[in-house]
């Protein structure tokens, strides 16, 4: 069903994409506070003078409050309880138990009343032993009569050690011999237990009365004014201030019409990147493969910084935000990603304490990584990468606090620690690249020279069976590279699909004139034979290349190299064979596709071209550019480059590298001299 609703199967999907990308970020963005001021601690407030409302209490700040709370819980005694219902079971399973055995009278009493001496010392789990004989927990308490009271562990014991206590006091075989008939580690069970509900009872009380507020401001006071620090204590402040006013003053339609401005910018910044790559990169937009992992890889980036920045204080100089351009740059364009870069900086800079600081420094540093990995090549330019996001993050935070504040004695210390961990991470997208590679099935630049490599498993059988071939290929490769270089095209995608493009050739090598020592074997073939035998070196390339596990973007050079083009010397031949008779070009037509990208479309005249000028005699410049332009023209002419986005102007420029290279190659030696002996 090619569509659903009149609409096409990609637009939906599309759609599709757009919608669940805003719904995801919309439900997992942090709910802000109605009262909607942005401050950070240690930071000035960048608002008018504050005063309070209403009454708020004067509650300790984060850093004390932790400190009441860790000063509570060392010293807070643990609540347990006896289990009387344990003992009692336990006591009665072991007397019928014992009734069965031969152990009678007084040795058996003797027996029973000293694990009831054992229960009433109290028995416990192993946790609690553990902790008892590594001496942190001297004693507990129990509630008796409504009052906590302490007792202390020393006589307490765990399963093991009591039945080890009655194996020692027990000796005599036949009581040990009807103590292993009961098993009598199953009447050993812990009947001194924490009490956790009555614990956390009383430690939330501890907690509330040490966390109590010290204070009260009352209505009209003073909270703060612009210029001032945010302290700790202001700090806290305003965030009871905020609570309460969010429990007074938010009613029910203010919270919905503030998750709509939500929902509408969010959508407007997707919308936003749609219509960038709907108008300015279409490729992209129009394949599915591409929108998938842009989208995807765009909504879950922004859910973990969201995660990152309501987790952590310093999240948001932690969390590696240049990644966006560097993954983006790597598998698209430095615009896309320049483009994608800024969306995810303003969707994150929703949540943000200072956003005017977090956008210029998150598009700074985008900006900065752009530039350093626009062909990423080698894992050196991710180190040259964080050193030169480091520098550029330090100086922006330095500027931004001495226009704020006007002393750079104010600025933490500690940021700069955050951003050499955000480097760090950053260092990863190698990791993350490769990922991406397996799991979409992208190529990068790194995986391409590495594919450029001569000695690779299949680059060596096509120099070792087809050494003219290789030859042709490296040449080829040259030339192409230095075409797509000068119009702008990705050479070393290039570079590396030249290599490739004729590995088909060392199935049958013989029959490729570069690789010919003797006699030609197509003399011996009819031209529509030999025309099949050559044009066959196309599938058998691309079956190679199935079996060597080579990109798609790599094999799509193996198919277009030829397009839809003839193998015209044995369609001439069969021609001049038979000049009365129409020949059918079918048999001596290559299967296609045409070239669809400027880079293919090079790879086409470079292989023509290449071959081409080893047939000349006369190495002139006239003669050179005089091939090339025949040799391109004619493809122009069979329409070759109908589905290439390549340009006149392109072709122009082509034309032009082309000439001058092969001058290059095919210039003029003068002799040597030879040394007449005296």
């Amino acid at each position: 069903m090619k569509q659903i609703f009149g609409i096409g199967n990609d637009v939906l999907l599309r759609v599709l994409l757009a919608v669940g990308a805003i719904a995801l970020i919309s439900y997992f963005l942090p709910k802000e506070n109605k009262v909607d001021y942005s401050y950070a601690l240690g930071r000035p407030w960048n608002y008018s003078l504050l005063t309070a409302p209403f009454d708020i209490p004067i509650n300790l700040d984060s850093a004390s409050a932790a400190q009441q709370r860790d000063s509570i819980n060392r010293t807070f005694v643990a609540i347990y309880k006896h289990d009387a219902s344990v003992e009692r079971q336990a006591i009665l399973g072991l007397q019928e138990a014992l009734q069965g055995t031969s152990l009678h009278g007084q040795k058996r009493n003797h027996l029973i009343e000293r694990v009831r001496r054992i229960y009433v010392d109290g028995i416990v789990d192993n946790a609690t032993s553990d902790r008892i004989a590594a001496g942190k927990l001297p004693e507990v308490r129990f509630v008796v009569n409504n009052v906590a009271e302490p007792a202390s562990t020393a006589s307490m014991r765990s399963v093991r050690s009591a039945y080890a206590l009655l194996d020692s006091l027990f000796p005599e075989p036949d009581t040990q011999q009807a103590m292993d008939r009961v098993r009598i580690t199953r009447y050993l069970i812990p009947n001194v237990v924490c009490d956790s509900a009555e614990s956390k009872r009383m430690i939330d009380q501890l907690y509330q009365k040490a966390l109590a507020p010290k204070g009260l401001m009352q209505k009209g006071e003073r909270i703060i004014d612009r210029g001032d620090v945010v302290t700790p204590q202001i700090y806290e402040l305003l965030k009871t201030y905020e609570r309460l006013a969010e429990d007074r003053i938010v009613k029910r339609e203010d919270y919905r019409y503030s998750i709509v401005g939500q929902v509408a910018i969010i959508a407007l910044l997707i919308m936003a990147l749609y219509l960038f790559l709907r108008y300015f990169r279409w490729r992209i937009f129009e394949d599915m493969r591409k929108m998938l992992f842009l989208m995807s890889f765009l909504t879950v980036f922004t859910i973990a910084s969201f995660a990152v920045l309501q987790a952590l204080g310093s999240g948001v100089y932690l969390m590696p935000f240049a990644v966006v351009a560097v993954i983006f740059t790597t598998f698209f364009d430095s615009r896309t990603a320049l483009f994608a870069h800024f969306v995810e900086v303003m969707l994150c800079s929703l949540v943000v304490a200072d956003p005017q600081e977090f956008i210029m420094l998150q598009f700074l540093a985008g900006v900065t990584a752009i530039i350093t990995v626009q062909e990423l090549s080698k894992r050196s330019q991710l180190v040259q990468c964080a050193i030169y996001i480091f520098l550029v993050y330090s100086i922006v935070y330095a500027a931004m606090h001495v226009i704020a504040d006007g002393d750079l004695s104010k600025v933490a210390r500690y940021v700069f620690g955050c951003f050499g961990i955000n480097v760090v991470l950053l260092s990863f997208s190698y990791v993350l690249i490769f990922l991406i590679e397996k799991l979409f099935g992208f190529t990068s630049t790194v995986t391409l020279v590495e594919l450029t490599d001569i000695n690779n498993h299949i680059l060596r059988e096509l120099s070792e069976k087809c050494p003219g071939t290789f030859q042709h290929s490296m040449q080829v490769s040259s030339l192409a590279a230095e075409a797509a270089h000068a119009i702008g095209a990705n050479s070393q995608l290039l570079r590396a699909g030249a290599l490739y493009h004729d590995i088909g050739k060392i199935d049958n090598p013989a029959f490729f004139t570069e690789n010919q020592r003797g006699e030609n074997p197509h003399k011996m073939l009819t031209p529509d034979l030999s025309a099949r035998i050559v044009i066959e070196h196309v599938q058998n390339g691309l079956r190679h290349a199935v079996k060597a596990k080579l990109p798609q973007i790599i094999m799509d050079f193996i198919t277009q190299h030829h397009g839809c083009g003839k193998a015209r010397y044995f369609f001439n031949q069969a021609q001049n064979a038979s000049p009365d008779v129409p020949i059918d070009p079918a048999p001596y037509t290559y299967p296609g596709p045409n070239p669809n990208s400027k880079e293919t479309s090079i790879l086409m005249m470079a292989d023509a071209t290449e071959a081409a000028s080893r047939s000349l005699t006369d190495y002139s410049d006239e003669s050179i550019s005089n091939l090339v332009s025949r040799i391109i023209d004619s493809q122009i002419a069979d329409g070759l480059f109908r589905d290439s986005p390549i340009s006149f102007r392109d072709i122009e420029i082509i034309k032009r590298t082309f000439t001058s290279r092969l001058r290059t190659i095919y210039h003029t030696r003068i002799a040597y001299p030879e040394l007449k002996n005296k």
